[in-house]
């Protein structure tokens, strides 16, 4: 008797697996791919470089969609160009797929001049590049420093640092030839940090000369800054003069240093 339903057990178990192992074949292998049109698939077209009034005829020919997902800028490309698209061309998708496309914009993003002016013009033109600007006509002026940036320019303008100007801006660059007059008007390193100072210097072609620290200051582990300098700013100097700078905390005002009487 217990073997006779044992039997049955096993019977109805093997029945329910072979029912349910056919509804999972009928569901995948016909209903699935009848319902989500399996085997019917469309090209999707090149769209890249496109003008964007021109989507919707195309793509409606090949029974496909399209929404903007952003915008960007290539000057590559005129404005609303399509940029870049996904799906990637050639892909193949269901009718009625949505093609999503970045439009190239209408006016380039800004960006600020960098700090290139007192820089070497190796520097200025690698600096100019990395903030997507285009390092223009190098324009020479006389100067006993060569090569050293003095000016920028965009479009005959001289521009100062952190002006904003559109990605892609061509910048001019006015530069010492190196032959001008050894005499020059010291600039100003008050405020300045001392390390910036220093390669200042040796850009002007100037000696460090002595670096005083005030008595009772202590400059350990910090970053100093100038707060007198000899000669002053304006004073004229020539090339290989030295200069002597008086360095302390940020800030630092000397009138606040107390001297005590031994």
């Amino acid at each position: 008797m217990k073997a006779e339903s044992l039997g049955d057990f096993l019977k109805h178990v093997g029945i329910s697996i072979g029912i349910f192992a056919f509804i999972l074949v009928v569901y995948f292998y016909i209903y699935l791919p009848n319902s989500t049109n399996h085997g019917d698939s469309v090209m999707v077209p090149d769209l890249t470089g496109m003008p964007s009034e021109k989507l919707d005829s195309l793509l409606i020919d090949a029974n496909l969609r399209f929404e903007v997902s952003d915008s960007s800028f290539s000057e590559d490309m005129k404005p609303l160009d399509v940029i870049r698209q996904f799906p990637r061309a050639g892909s193949l998708v269901k009718p009625g797929r949505k093609i999503y496309v970045s439009i190239n914009r209408i006016h380039p993003p800004t960006v600020p001049l960098p700090a290139v002016v007192e820089q070497s013009l190796i520097n200025a033109i690698a600096t100019l590049k990395s903030n997507e600007l285009k390092p223009g006509k190098i324009i020479y002026l006389p100067s006993p420093f060569s090569d050293l940036v003095m000016e920028m320019h965009v479009d005959g303008i001289k521009m100062e640092t952190g002006a904003r100007v559109p990605k892609g801006t061509v910048v001019d660059l006015w530069v010492g030839d190196g032959d001008g007059p050894n005499d020059l008007k010291l600039a100003d390193f008050v405020g300045k940090d001392l390390e910036s100072v220093l390669l200042l210097l040796s850009q002007y072609n100037l000696h460090q000369g002595d670096i005083i620290v005030p008595d009772g200051v202590d400059t350990t582990d910090i970053i100093s800054f100038v707060f007198k300098q000899e000669p002053e700013a304006g004073d004229s100097v020539r090339v290989g003069d030295p200069v002597n700078l008086w360095i302390g905390p940020k800030d630092y005002d000397p009138s606040d240093t107390v001297e005590v009487d031994e």
